[in-house]
């Protein structure tokens, strides 16, 4: 298992918001802009036309749906994103806008997606605070099914065990180091499951 480590006193700021995000996105449904893929690409297009600089783009990956079963396969990519905005929450609320725009339903737990634009890390900073962090992070797999944050939690605390985030992230920011765990997403991917990483294709 993973183990975290406490921040020291030159882990500065880790309640500074640093605004360059790590951005996850996933579809599996499609939406009115066209199948999966096509949902993504136009997703990106609109992050683009909302005034946020796009630093990096991932390849795009047809990943197994999460959980097994729940529906369609996904196509997964990744971002960096430059934010104009002044707090994390403003930006979050901006991506919730993007997702409304594409027919985004969230009336089901890891249900199937039109698009989902997940904010997984902003630099070095931990939201709310390590404890919190560390209770969601070691959150049993039955209650992770049922029970959700009722506030941004920053990384996201599944973030190292889903090769469907990871993966495409390597692609964008292999040297960003996680704050809480001290390891870089290049390390996590090698700590992966083989078997995970092989479901992970580009496309």
């Amino acid at each position: 298992m993973l183990q975290a480590r406490r921040p020291d006193v030159n882990d500065s700021k880790i309640a500074k918001i640093n605004q360059e995000l790590l951005i996850a996105v996933g579809s599996n449904l499609g939406s009115q802009y066209g199948d999966a893929k096509k949902t993504v690409a136009a997703a990106l297009r609109a992050i683009a036309l909302s005034g946020r600089e796009i630093r990096a783009v991932s390849r795009f990956y047809a990943t197994p749906c999460f959980p097994a079963g729940a529906g369609p396969d996904y196509v997964n990519a990744a971002l960096v994103l430059r934010s104009s905005e002044r707090s994390i929450s403003g930006e979050l609320h901006n991506l919730h806008a993007i997702e409304a725009e594409f027919g985004r339903s969230r009336a089901t737990r890891w249900g199937m997606r039109t698009l989902d634009l997940d904010l997984v890390a902003a630099g070095s900073t931990i939201r709310p605070d390590v404890e919190t962090y560390e209770a969601w992070r070691l959150l049993d797999g039955d209650r992770q099914r049922h029970e959700a944050p009722d506030q941004l939690i920053l990384p996201h605390p599944r973030l190292q065990d889903r090769a469907f985030v990871l993966i495409p992230l390597r692609d964008v920011a292999p040297d960003w180091r996680h704050p809480v765990l001290g390891q870089s997403v290049a390390e996590l991917c090698a700590e992966l499951p083989e078997s995970a990483v092989n479901e992970i294709v580009p496309i």
